[in-house]
């Protein structure tokens, strides 16, 4: 009867084979695991939310990822501060544009009347000069105090239109023919006229 061969050394080739496979299975969901918390902790700061998805990967492995994966919320909480911070400065910008509040027309900040709708924006220092907010009773520039703040519209006249010269007509002179005769206002002056 022929020998078979020994398979002892299989065995155990195959037994150091499935020990790596083992090792590389459970260092992938410890990966998991691992990943996991940190996922849910970066994107949620409720601790039993943290737990839960943990949980479902500890205990269902793969599927529980899986399942995490759907579930989790869409940004991390460093990506939803970095849009409200984004949100915030816009409107800040907004705020902080300067136009009339009249006609809402764009004007310089160092603008004292509206050029669009003449509406008085600011006010001079009475002292230094500087363009001051027309609230202000002290200059903060030089500390001189000015006049009552004036809130509100202050009618303005507009400029007057330039001067249009228009060109000057030369009188034109006519050749004077002899001097008309008079016409009779009635006939009967009209007879007694040569």
């Amino acid at each position: 009867m022929p020998q078979l061969p020994d398979l002892s050394a299989f065995g155990s080739i195959l037994q150091f084979f499935v020990a790596c496979i083992g090792a590389y299975l459970f260092a992938v969901w410890i990966a998991m695991i691992v990943w996991t918390f940190r996922d849910a902790r970066s994107r949620s700061r409720d601790i039993f939310t943290q737990a839960l998805s943990v949980a479902l990967v500890v205990v269902f492995n793969l599927p529980g990822l899986l399942l995490y994966l759907i579930l989790r919320p869409r940004e991390t909480l460093a990506e939803k501060y970095e849009r409200e911070l984004a949100g915030e400065a816009m409107l800040q910008d907004i705020e902080e544009r300067q136009v009339c509040p009249v006609c809402h027309h764009k004007v310089s900040p160092d603008f004292l009347v509206c050029p669009n709708c003449h509406t008085k924006l600011h006010k001079k220092c009475d002292h230094c000069g500087r363009v001051l907010n027309l609230k202000w009773n002290v200059c903060p520039y030089c500390g001189e105090t000015q006049g009552t703040p004036v809130v509100g519209r202050a009618i303005t006249t507009p400029p007057a239109p330039p001067a249009v010269r228009l060109p000057q007509r030369q009188p034109t002179t006519l050749p004077s023919p002899e001097t008309p005769k008079a016409l009779p206002s009635s006939p009967a002056q009209a007879e007694s006229q040569p």
